[in-house]
């Protein structure tokens, strides 16, 4: 059976919740551990949607948080399918904050999730292909595919198994480190 194709557009969604002093951290801004929260909820909606099946949280690459949110601040949260394997996904997520008096808009964060489709059994299913109808979602595609290139080959290089210390000590001259260990 041959594999469709969905629009990025398809399996987009936002959302948008107003933070409350009930959200804060010890310092009074939003705690990221709630951020990171709604995103896996976003991340989740946006994979459910596109592969029309229940999807879990693989792997969460790249978490930054750029600036603080305040309480008060209406938070929104927009993802995108920036990516598809066979049976898994790269949603981009994209965190704004805004001053609900004044308008203005900052960027706080942007995160990217892999999610994997499941079906009624608990096992790996096949995903819709993607459409890519601009330059963005060409660039994010090919953004997430090196990604992952780089991801297996990190994994592969530092493999404890396989790990080469002599092909990578030289490394740690040019870090703040003391190698107290003696072959």
């Amino acid at each position: 059976m041959k594999k469709l194709h969905k629009h990025v557009e398809e399996s987009q969604v936002t959302i948008s919740e107003l933070m409350l002093p009930s959200h804060t951290n010890f310092s009074g801004k939003i705690h990221g551990g709630y951020i990171l929260s709604l995103m896996d909820q976003i991340a989740f909606a946006c994979a459910s949607k596109h592969s029309k099946n229940y999807c879990v949280t693989a792997s969460v690459d790249t978490v930054n948080f750029l600036k603080p949110i305040e309480v008060g601040e209406l938070v929104t949260m927009k993802a995108s399918v920036n990516y598809v394997g066979k049976t898994s996904m790269i949603i981009g997520i994209r965190v704004e904050a805004e001053n609900i008096h004044s308008g203005v808009k900052k960027h706080c964060n942007s995160s990217y999730f892999t999610m994997v489709a499941k079906d009624d059994d608990g096992k790996n299913v096949e995903v819709p292909g993607l459409i890519l109808d601009s330059k963005l979602e060409i660039r994010r595609f090919l953004k997430s595919a090196h990604r992952q290139t780089i991801k297996k080959e990190r994994k592969n290089d530092f493999n404890a198994e396989d790990f080469k210390l002599d092909k990578h000590i030289k490394e740690l001259d040019s870090h703040n480190v003391i190698v107290a260990y003696n072959k």
